[in-house]
C-alpha cells in the first residue's frame, strides 16, 4: 500500500535552515508529481511546493519562494525540501504526498519548529 515517512523536522531558531526528506513507497515514484503541504497550529493544511515529475522542477506558494528548493530522487523514491531563511510562520507539521492522488493516506509528518 502507499505510504509516505517524513523526517528531518527539528528546531531551528529564526534564519535557520533544516533539510526535510520524505521517502515514498507502494507506487511508481518516478511517475508521479509530488507535494509538500504543511499545517500549523489550528490552521488547514495548506500546499507549499510541488516537484514535477518529468524535470523535476518545483513551484511554490508566495510565502515560501525563495527561501525553499525542492527536490527529489527518483532512485530513491524520495522527495526532498531545503528550507533556507525560517521564519516562525513556517513552524508546522510538514507532509509529502502525491498530489493529484486525494484518497493516499497522510504520512506522520514531521514537526518544524523555528524560534528564538
Amino acid at each position: 500500500q502507499v505510504q509516505y515517512a517524513e523526517s528531518g523536522g527539528g528546531l531551528v531558531h529564526p534564519g535557520g535552515s533544516l533539510r526535510l526528506s520524505c521517502t515514498a513507497s507502494g507506487f511508481r515514484f518516478a511517475g508521479d508529481i509530488m507535494s509538500w503541504y504543511r499545517q500549523a497550529p489550528g490552521k488547514e493544511r495548506e500546499l507549499i511546493a510541488t516537484t514535477m515529475d518529468r524535470d523535476g522542477t518545483t513551484r511554490y506558494i508566495d510565502a515560501v519562494r525563495g527561501r525553499f528548493a525542492g527536490s527529489r530522487d527518483d532512485a530513491r523514491s524520495t522527495l526532498y525540501l531545503q528550507m533556507n531563511s525560517l521564519k516562525p510562520e513556517d513552524t508546522a507539521v510538514y507532509y509529502c504526498k502525491r498530489t493529484f492522488y486525494d484518497n493516499d493516506p497522510w504520512g506522520q509528518g514531521t514537526q518544524v519548529t523555528v524560534s528564538s
